[in-house]
């Protein structure tokens, strides 16, 4: 009988140039990673992988590409070798799809996640003078939307200029989309970093240095872990300013009077800190928010759907087995969809059975979505999953992530939480432009209120399953209980929906 052999790798990155940091793409032609731009030889990587009780060494080289503001040398050296661990398994996709040249983002290894390198940006008018800019960003195929939101600061009078809030990679696509803008109201005036979650952040430092003449703002507790270090170093520019608390605060107006905000901080635990900045833009009645709050109707966003490379996603979640080549119905849409929506949420949703050790791995294989097929869950039934994800869903509803509600329930307890939410419900919106999922959602300050119901009840209950909360709750209580204060809140509790 032939003998089967799981290849181990193990990575050595050498550095072999002066400039502080740098971007880097993968040899095309290693056996085991799928293509990516091409490469130079300004980093050098010896690869050594085992076949069958041998090694055999191989040199991967780097380019040496556009300097990454701000990255140190060491955390580009770390991002390069934890990409190249990231797409083992299965690679890159290496499907050309339309995407474009022009969608390219050079400084993906800042953050190596998916899409990678290839950045597609759809535009959307979403409201008077307000478009959505959506990129997406996801690992292991859980994919979803990642949003920056542009506003025209007064449509009425002409060259007032642009509000941009949560920016995302400046490709030249989303460069030339935002043009049109520029030459329709005039130039972007303000620039908002409105987190400290670093698939923000990562972002809006090289956003911002594409248009220095505007004011950058960013909320002012910025922090790296696990050494706190200086704005400068986290790819922020110099000339950055902390983001007031509230647009009400110092008697100045702000915003030339067109919009409020208010600043929700609070330290969830040791060594790290949470921070959203809500807008409101009353021409549009249009509320900005970040990482808060979220809400889907079913459907897979218009970014998954738009390039058969992005809509891959959806049809390797739709799997059952892990050499399954489902068709490209609208039906295995929704179910990639649903699988995509759960994972996110919950990480080990009850629906399915985890299997993170060797027996998948044992079943990799050439597998035209990638991955090698890679499939460590198996889901039980489609009866559970409908359950479970019916409660998420809740008919469109806007909800609080299962992770934010765990960070905004600790410090004081929900009172800094409580505090920004009767700020931001004085507000006349009729709409919310979250970072992620759908958007926009037309709700107003009623729904808003109700999405943080919890802080009323003294509880943290959540609309889920209590099943696919288990995990969470369990990791409180676990490998979380040094890293997160205490809540009088209580971990995530549901209600039980008999999925065994």
């Amino acid at each position: 009988m032939k003998r089967t052999c799981i290849p181990l790798v193990i990575l050595f990155v050498f550095h072999t140039c002066s400039s502080s940091a740098y971007t880097a793409n993968v040899n095309p032609n290693h056996p085991f990673l799928t293509r990516l731009p091409p490469t130079s030889k300004s980093f050098k990587t010896t690869l050594y992988t085992k076949r069958c009780g041998k090694f055999e060494k191989e040199d991967v080289p780097f380019p040496n590409s556009n300097h990454v503001n701000g990255i140190t040398r060491r955390k580009s050296l770390l991002s390069t070798a934890a990409a190249v661990a990231s797409v083992i398994p299965g690679g890159i996709p290496s499907a050309e799809a339309a995407i474009t040249k022009d969608s390219q983002w050079p400084l993906w290894l800042a953050l190596p996640v998916a899409p990678y390198s290839r950045r597609k940006t759809l535009r959307r008018e979403t409201g008077r003078g307000v478009w959505t800019f959506d990129q997406m960003i996801g690992i292991y195929y859980v994919q979803v939307p990642i949003r920056m939101t542009v506003v025209a600061i007064n449509d009425l009078i002409p060259n007032s200029g642009l509000f941009v809030y949560a920016p995302v990679a400046p490709t030249k696509e989303c460069l030339s989309l935002l043009q049109d803008l520029i030459d329709r109201y005039g130039p972007i005036k303000y620039i908002v970093l409105p987190s400290v979650a670093v698939e923000h952040k990562v972002l809006a430092g090289p956003f911002a240095r594409k248009f220095p003449k505007a004011e950058f703002f960013i909320t002012d507790k910025q922090y790296s872990f696990p050494l706190n270090l200086p704005d400068a170093t986290l790819g922020l520019p110099s000339w950055a300013k902390p983001l007031p608390a509230s647009s009400s605060e110092g008697g100045t107006v702000m915003w030339d009077g067109m919009f409020n905000h208010e600043v929700l901080s609070i330290k969830p635990g040791v060594g790290s800190e949470f921070q959203e900045a809500a807008f409101f833009h009353k021409a549009s009645k249009t509320l900005l928010l970040c990482d808060t709050l979220f809400a889907t109707d079913g459907n897979p966003p218009e970014i998954l759907t738009s390039e058969p490379e992005y809509t891959r996603a959806l049809l390797f979640h739709a799997r059952d087995s892990p050499l399954d080549v489902v068709p490209d119905t609208p039906e295995n849409r929704r179910k990639g969809w649903r699988r995509i929506v759960l994972l996110f949420n919950f990480f080990f949703p009850s629906a399915a059975v985890v299997d993170l050790g060797i027996k998948p791995l044992l079943k990799l294989r050439p597998y035209e979505l990638g991955w090698g097929g890679w499939m460590p869950f198996d889901w039980k039934n489609e009866e559970y999953e409908r359950t479970s994800f019916d409660r998420y869903v809740n008919g469109g509803k806007p909800v609080v992530y299962t992770i934010i509600q765990i960070i905004i329930s600790r410090g004081n307890s929900g009172e800094s939480l409580r505090t920004w939410v009767n700020k931001v419900k004085q507000w006349d919106f009729d709409r919310v432009i979250p970072a992620h999922l759908d958007a926009p959602l037309a709700i107003g300050p009623k729904e808003f209120v109700n999405t943080f119901s919890f802080l009323e009840s003294g509880k943290n209950e959540v609309r889920f399953c209590d099943e696919d909360v288990a995990f969470l709750r369990a990791a409180e209580n676990g490998f979380l209980n040094f890293s997160v204060y205490k809540s009088s809140l209580g971990p995530l509790r549901g209600k039980p929906c008999g999925i065994q």
